[in-house]
């Protein structure tokens, strides 16, 4: 176990089963995506901020798992200022860039979206094991054993993907046949790349098979997957951060629902 894995799990929210944190991520989003205002994305932010403190996560770890967040949002928040609807006084116009009021107030509450909805997501999945998970959309959501089952073993042959990747390069290489095209290069340790998955997904098909995993009857769990209190805890948290978020936007009549009419 690394260090950052240690760190996680002393979280109280790093316990919580992964099917609430899936909840209570959506809840977050979803009256995020349908507004577009920065009231409400700024107080949804704040409040994020204080539920970030129970997730478990150091700082080093926080900022290392969520810079890409950090990253697309800003230049997410430039293309709209310089392209997006222009709306009152136009304060530079070249071609097709035009910065305007309007267009650098859409800016500042697109940045502030993408970091309400991204970032939750990402820090309450950080602690979630893919096994863990799985048991709990297969025990609690009932979705069909098989299928996430299959998902899960998908998901656990990443590593071994980049693995095979970092093993044909450093083949290539001692062959000799690594260093000059590079586009070349790349298309051909993807194909074989694609074939050494197809062959593996095949083998990993039929051992599955095997050992009964596609069984029509209904299938035992080695592990139990509880939902208690503490995951209607986060659920009812992620709910009341949604609710104040979008009561402040209508307070301060900055709501603005995308899907209205225009």
């Amino acid at each position: 176990m690394t260090l950052f894995e240690s760190r996680a799990r002393t979280g109280a929210v790093a316990a919580i089963n992964p099917v609430a944190k899936l909840a209570a991520s959506a809840l977050i989003a979803v009256p995020l995506i349908l507004t577009l205002d920065v009231v409400s994305a700024a107080v949804a932010l704040a409040l994020e901020c204080v539920l970030f403190l129970f997730a478990g996560l150091g700082w080093r770890e926080f900022w290392l798992r969520t810079w890409p967040v950090w990253l697309a949002a800003p230049l997410t928040a430039v293309t709209i200022a310089l392209y997006g609807e222009a709306a009152g006084e136009v304060y530079v116009e070249w071609f097709v860039v035009r910065i305007s009021e309007g267009s650098l107030a859409l800016a500042g509450a697109t940045l502030v979206r993408v970091l309400a909805v991204a970032l939750p997501s990402v820090v309450l999945f950080v602690t979630v094991d893919p096994t863990d998970l799985a048991d709990g959309l297969a025990q609690i959501v009932r979705l069909p054993a098989r299928f996430v089952l299959g998902a899960l073993a998908g998901l656990r042959m990443v590593g071994l993907f980049l693995d095979d990747w970092r093993a044909l390069e450093l083949a290539r290489r001692a062959r000799g046949v690594a260093d000059r095209g590079r586009v070349r290069r790349f298309v051909g340790m993807a194909f074989a790349l694609l074939v050494l998955s197809i062959r593996r997904g095949a083998k990993l098909a039929t051992a599955m098979e095997a050992r009964g995993f596609g069984a029509p009857g209904a299938r035992t769990w080695a592990r139990e997957s509880r939902f208690g209190a503490r995951e209607w805890a986060l659920i009812a948290v992620g709910a009341a951060i949604s609710a104040i978020a979008i009561s402040a936007a209508v307070l301060a009549g900055t709501w603005n629902f995308i899907l209205g009419p225009s």
